[in-house]
């Protein structure tokens, strides 16, 4: 199963659109998880449309109508990987601890908000997952998103993937 995980769109404000290589990847995949900051409802429509299966969860830049669609936490089981999704995770500084104790029967949790890719492991064997973001680079050097895969109850081949300037 192919997993693209994305967050941080803020479609239309920090771009008019979601790159085309993303969209792409949107075709391929499986299961498309986005963690958050929409901003639109729109974007929204468009990605349940072209995905297979999505997951999603609104951030704190949306409004009242993505909101009424999209839950604060978003849990599945995948091929046997237990998936949590959030925007928000709070401060970096003491990031696995805090939601290794909050997500006790989460195998990997994705999350937002920050703009900053993230890739750890909690001691309790949690996965941390933020996939930056593929339009508002902020202080990022590129803009971007991730693949996954998932299998028999495991994650793997996790790629952080930048985006060309100007994509």
């Amino acid at each position: 199963m192919r997993l693209l995980i994305i967050s941080d769109t803020h479609v239309p404000v920090r771009a008019r659109d979601m790159p085309e290589r993303l969209w792409g990847e949107v075709e391929v995949a499986d299961v498309v998880v986005h963690a958050g900051d929409w901003v639109e409802v729109e974007l929204l429509d468009r990605l349940e449309a072209r995905s297979k299966r999505l997951i999603g969860v609104y951030g704190n830049n949306d409004g009242p109508a993505l909101r009424a669609r999209l839950p604060e936490i978003a849990r599945v089981e995948l091929a046997g990987v237990r998936l949590a999704v959030v925007h928000e995770t709070g401060a970096a500084k003491g990031r696995e601890q805090r939601c290794a104790r909050d997500f006790p029967d989460t195998d990997v949790l994705v999350f937002g908000h920050s703009h900053i890719p993230w890739d750890t492991v909690a001691e309790t064997g949690l996965r941390l997952l933020n996939p930056g973001s593929p339009t508002d680079r902020r202080r990022q050097p590129e803009h971007t998103y991730m693949t996954a895969r998932v299998s028999a109850g495991q994650l793997s081949e996790v790629v952080l993937h930048a985006l060309p300037r100007g994509s």
